[in-house]
């Protein structure tokens, strides 16, 4: 009889499927990334959620027991998530928090043009996934957390790695191929927040933004004066809002300079089902606005 239970046990362990790596996302195209290559291995718990701000996000203590059991916390870094503190405060002293941008080449706040104009020249800029080879760097850092932390399934996680690298380099030929439609002298991209750097030094544009790297950093009169200038200078031809941008803000300087108002952006992944969703949807709408098509 004891024979029989100990076989009973060792069927049923052999039958379960293993166990889920269990981790938190805290930002909603960090928790794609993290799907794409954990797969049914890794069980993602999203804290902020697909319409959450990540700028403006307060971890509480009933947000962390959603997390219980979690081993790893991805966010995005580079002084994007500044309740880190307090985050570190009230979650288990042994989970690993992993900042993704701290290993990816940074750009700051005047991304080497003079004419920018923004309020906080030497703070770093935080929207690294705007560029499809920053996110496709990323992808090693998410695998080799996710391997340390459940080595029996490196494996898995490689290969998925593998197949999801493919995707980014089909989805960056594809950008490439669309922004090609764009001329030289059009390749201005004025926004509403400085949330487009990295997108601008990776295909060939100058950035221009009315907000800081935060759209809580309104300019001044003369930094707006100093900026409407810039852009009826460089010949703009197009500002692009975002999904939460203030309309009567931006319908003031369009009127101002006579610039077209362009189809809304996506800064953070917002709404969006995943990464290559809103790089899509964006790139659509640049060059919509910009192409004269």
């Amino acid at each position: 009889m004891k024979n029989l239970r100990v076989i009973v046990f060792l069927v049923n362990v052999s039958i379960c499927p293993a166990a889920e790596l269990k981790v938190v996302s805290l930002h909603p195209l960090i928790g794609d990334l993290i799907r794409q290559v954990g797969g049914e291995k890794v069980e993602v718990v999203d804290l902020i959620g697909a319409t959450g701000d990540p700028h403006n996000f307060e971890p509480r203590a009933s947000d962390v027991r959603k997390a219980d059991g979690a081993k790893l916390y991805f966010v995005s870094g580079m002084g994007l998530e500044n309740y880190l503190p307090k985050l570190k405060a009230i979650i288990d002293s042994q989970t690993r928090i992993v900042e993704i941008g701290a290993t990816l080449p940074a750009l700051h706040g005047d991304c080497d043009h003079e004419e920018h104009n923004h309020a906080h020249h030497h703070e770093v800029d935080p929207h690294w996934w705007h560029s499809v080879d920053l996110f496709r760097r990323a992808i090693n850092v998410v695998t080799n957390e996710l391997s340390r932390a459940s080595p029996e399934h490196k494996t898995n996680f490689e290969a998925n790695a593998l197949i999801y690298r493919g995707k980014l380099d089909v989805l960056e030929k594809w950008v490439k191929r669309e922004l090609v439609k764009i001329p030289k002298d059009r390749r201005h991209l004025a926004t509403a927040h400085a949330a487009f750097q990295y997108f601008c030094e990776a295909y060939g544009f100058e950035s221009y933004s009315i907000q800081g790297l935060n759209r809580e950093q309104m300019p001044d009169a003369a930094k707006l004066a100093g900026l409407i200038s810039t852009l009826k200078m460089k010949r703009v031809i197009a500002i692009f809002p975002e999904l939460e941008s203030n309309p009567k803000m931006l319908g003031s300087l369009t009127r101002d300079t006579g610039i077209k108002l362009g189809g809304k952006l996506i800064a953070d992944g917002r709404g969006m089902k995943s990464y290559e969703e809103m790089m899509r949807a964006n790139v659509k709408t640049i060059v919509a606005g910009l192409s004269g098509e």
